[in-house]
C-alpha cells in the first residue's frame, strides 16, 4: 500500500475529511469536482511495505501507493453495481430491520428508522430553497462534541461533496436533510461516525457516540471536469485516493473501492483543456497508483478476477511495475494458476531482486506447483491402474527346460544317422 497518511480515520468518516476537496477548492480556488461514485462488489495498492499484509501468508503485499481508467474501468464498472446512493439505501434498509435503542421524540427526526441517527431542527432555514442533491457541493459549520459534551472538533467552513464518501455517514445523510440556513442538531451513533476503531483526529475514542451541530451555508453544482487544469485534476484525484488509503488502513475496503473509482474517473474524464508538460504523466501515475490500490482493496474482498483485471490494467500503461506485477502474480496463485504465475512473479522478482516479499511468494508458488503436479502424478497413476488389464503371467522357464543327457543321446542318434547314411550310399 501507499505510504499512506498514519493515525486513525474516520469509520466512513470524517478523519479524511480534513483533506477533503475543501483544501482542493482553497488551492485552485473551484469548487471541488463530483464524478459518480461507483462501489464495486469486487474491490492498487498501496507501496510494498509493513502496512499491507495478507492474513494467510507470511509474505507482505505491495502497500497502498500514493494512491488513477478509460478502458482501465471497463474491468471496474464490470464490478461497479451499486453506486453510493445504493449503499446508503441499503444501509437504510438494514437499519430499519434493527431493534430500535430509543423511543422517538417529536423533535427528533429519525433518520434510519432505527433510533442510531436522529436529526433535530434548531433553527429553521430557506425551505424554497432545494435541498442538497447527491454529486453538489456544500459548505457547512460544523461543531462535532461527545457525549460528555467535550468538544472535539469545530470547522466554521467545511466544504464536501454529498455522496462522495469524504466525511462521516452521519453528516453525509443528513445534510440532504437540510434546507439552506438551517441549523440543525445531529446524534449518531458509532456506526455511523467513527465505528469501533475511533479516531486520532478529530480525537473521538471506540465506539463513540457524537454529536454534530451543522448549518447549512451554501450548496452548489460540481464544476465541470472537463475544464479542470491539469494541477486541478490532480489535486482532486490525489485528495480522493488519500481518502481510499485512510479507508484502505481502517479495512473498510467497499469505500476504499469508491474512492479509488472516484479518482480514476477523475483522471479519465475527457479535458477541453490543453495540460502543461508533465502533467499527463503525472496523471498516469495517479492513474496506476489508484488501479494498484484497487486491486489491494478487491483482494482484501477476494474478488479475484475483478483485482486481476485491476492489475493488468495498470500493466497496460507501466508493463514494468513491480506492485502490479506482485499483485497479478498473487491473485493468479490463489485462482491456482501456478503455471501462469510463476513467471509474472519472476520478472517482478528480477525488477526487484532484493524485495523479500516477492522471493517469498515465488517460493510459495514454486512449490504449491509442486504438490500440484504431485497429486495430479498419484492421480493418474491410480486412473491407470484401475482400467488396465492385468498381465499374462510369462511361461514358466521350467516348462521349457530339456535334461541335458536326453538333449546329448538326441545329438549322438542324429550323427550316427547321417554317418549311416553316408556309409550305405558310398556301399551302393
Amino acid at each position: 500500500m501507499e505510504e499512506v497518511a498514519q493515525g486513525s480515520e474516520g469509520a466512513a468518516g470524517d478523519a479524511v475529511t480534513t483533506g477533503s476537496k475543501h483544501d482542493v477548492a482553497r488551492t485552485s480556488g473551484k469548487m471541488p469536482v463530483h464524478t459518480k461514485a461507483s462501489l464495486l462488489d469486487s474491490g492498487e495498492d498501496v507501496e510494498m511495505s509493513n502496512d499491507d499484509t495478507d492474513e494467510e501468508d507470511t509474505s507482505e503485499l505491495p502497500s497502498l501507493e500514493d494512491l488513477g481508467l478509460t478502458e482501465v474501468q471497463n474491468a471496474a464498472e464490470e464490478n461497479s453495481q451499486s453506486s453510493i446512493k445504493e449503499m446508503n439505501e441499503e444501509v437504510g434498509s438494514r437499519a430499519r430491520n434493527e431493534d430500535s435503542r430509543q423511543e422517538p421524540d417529536d423533535e427528533w427526526l429519525q433518520v434510519l428508522g432505527n433510533g442510531l441517527l436522529k436529526k433535530k431542527v434548531l433553527v429553521a432555514g430557506q425551505s424554497q430553497e432545494p435541498r442538497p442533491q447527491k454529486g453538489q457541493n456544500v459548505t457547512v459549520r460544523l461543531k462535532m462534541a461527545l457525549e460528555d459534551g467535550t468538544e472535539v472538533e469545530e470547522d466554521p467552513n467545511r466544504c464536501f461533496t454529498v455522496g462522495d464518501g469524504d466525511v462521516i455517514q452521519a453528516l453525509d445523510l443528513c445534510v440532504q436533510l437540510m434546507d439552506q440556513d438551517e441549523v440543525a442538531l445531529i446524534i449518531s451513533d458509532a456506526k455511523y461516525a467513527y465505528g469501533s476503531l475511533g479516531s486520532s483526529q478529530p480525537s473521538v475514542p471506540s465506539n463513540a457516540t457524537v454529536h454534530l451541530e451543522v448549518q447549512l451555508l451554501s450548496v452548489s453544482d460540481s464544476p465541470d471536469l472537463e475544464l479542470l487544469s491539469g494541477n486541478e485534476r490532480l489535486l482532486l484525484a490525489n485528495k480522493k485516493r488519500e481518502r481510499g488509503n485512510a479507508y484502505f488502513l481502517r479495512s473498510e475496503y467497499v469505500f476504499a473501492i469508491s474512492s479509488y473509482d472516484i479518482a480514476l474517473n477523475i483522471v479519465n474524464s475527457s479535458s477541453k483543456v490543453d495540460f502543461l508538460e508533465g502533467e499527463e504523466e503525472e496523471l498516469m501515475n495517479v492513474k496506476v497508483k489508484c488501479l494498484n490500490n484497487l486491486a489491494a482493496a478487491q483482494l482484501k474482498l477476494e474478488h479475484f478476477e475483478a483485482a486481476l483485471k485491476s492489475s493488468n490494467a495498470a500493466l497496460q500503461h507501466q508493463p514494468n511495475n513491480v506492485k502490479a506485477l506482485f499483485r497479478k502474480g498473487k491473485v493468479l496463485a490463489l485462482l491456482g494458476e501456478y503455471t501462469e504465475a510463476i513467471p509474472v512473479l519472476r520478472k517482478a522478482a528480477q525488477l526487484e531482486p532484493s524485495n523479500k516479499a516477492i522471493q517469498a511468494e515465488l517460493s510459495q508458488v514454486v512449490r504449491k506447483q509442486l504438490e500440484q503436479r504431485t497429486t495430479e502424478q498419484a492421480m493418474y497413476r491410480k486412473m491407470l491402474g484401475d482400467i488396465a488389464l492385468p498381465p499374462r503371467c510369462p511361461p514358466s522357464p521350467s516348462s521349457w527346460r530339456i535334461p541335458w543327457k536326453w538333449l546329448f543321446g538326441a545329438t549322438v542318434v542324429a550323427v550316427g544317422g547321417v554317418a549311416m547314411s553316408v556309409i550305405i550310399a558310398a556301399r551302393t
